[in-house]
This record gives structure tokens, sequence and C-alpha cells, in this order.
């Protein structure tokens, strides 16, 4: 899948000796640690960084996560995640991470390892509820919106 035209710019992150699990793979725990780092890579992007947190008091919060792990990752991986808005509003957006092992020039190699889709709420944390996203921030995740790939959306399968 291609990223769209200014898209964000690819996390990328080296597995870690204490990530590996019995089997000898990253853990699967640890998937979603580098997804949720790519997830503030987004935040800070789009202006939802740290500094936005401080002064405004709010936050995106995930509120629903789809994960799919599609192949093993050994250790000392490079990975590259690369993130896609499917969609923003005033005060939701939904996005996916598609979590590849990178080559020699740090770009995504071959299928995807893993993915993640999020819909997250914009949330002002004095109150715990939702609040609207900043106009600016809601025109960049929307400048940033791509197509869905055919596994978005999905939900668990049936056995």
């Amino acid at each position: 899948m291609t990223a769209p035209a200014g898209a964000l710019p690819l996390f990328r992150q080296t597995v870690r000796d204490e990530w590996i699990d019995y089997n000898g793979h990253l853990s699967e725990a640890y998937y979603v640690l580098v997804f949720g780092f790519a997830t503030d890579a987004l935040m800070a992007e789009t202006g939802l960084g740290p500094e936005y947190r401080e002064a405004s008091g709010c936050s995106l919060y995930t509120v629903e996560a789809h994960v799919r792990y599609l192949r093993e990752v050994d250790r000392n991986a490079e990975l590259a995640v690369r993130t896609i808005v499917l969609g923003a509003d005033t005060k939701k957006a939904r996005f996916l991470h598609e979590m590849y092992v990178a080559d020699a020039a740090g770009e995504p190699a071959g299928d995807p390892v893993a993915t993640e889709e999020l819909f997250a709420l914009h949330v002002d944390q004095g109150t715990g509820r939702s609040a609207p996203l900043p106009d600016a921030v809601r025109d960049r995740l929307t400048a940033l919106t791509g197509p869905a790939p055919e596994w978005a959306g999905r939900g668990i399968r049936e056995i």
C-alpha cells in the first residue's frame, strides 16, 4: 500500500532483547507498545503532543483497537511503522498502523508483520468527557486522510 501525498513520516523502532518472549520472537504486548509509540508520533505531528496536553488539559484517548499479528519478528529487527488517518471529525479520529521489518535503508520491506486499527476520542482530562478537536488539528488529520486497506473495519473472524 502506498502512503497518501503529505503522509506522516514513518515511525522507526528497534526490537529490544527484553521484548523477546519464550518462543524467541517479539512478544505480543510489545507489538502494541510500538504501535503506541507510533500513535504518540501521530499526535505530536498533528499538534496533540505533550505541549498541547499541558496547555489544554486535553488528549487523544484510544477507545477501540484491533490488532492483527501477521508474522513473527526476531530479536534486534528494525521496525518501520506506517500510519494512515482514515478519518476525523469534531471529536474523534480513526487511523491505522502497519508494522514492517525495515530494509537496510530503514524503509518498509515485504508484507506487514502486524497491523492496528484505532478509534480515538479527543478528551478533556479535567472533565473526563469528549471535547472538540482544535480546528487546526482536525484540518491536519483530515489532510492526512488516506484510503482504507481491505482489512480495515473488520472484526475478529469466527472459527
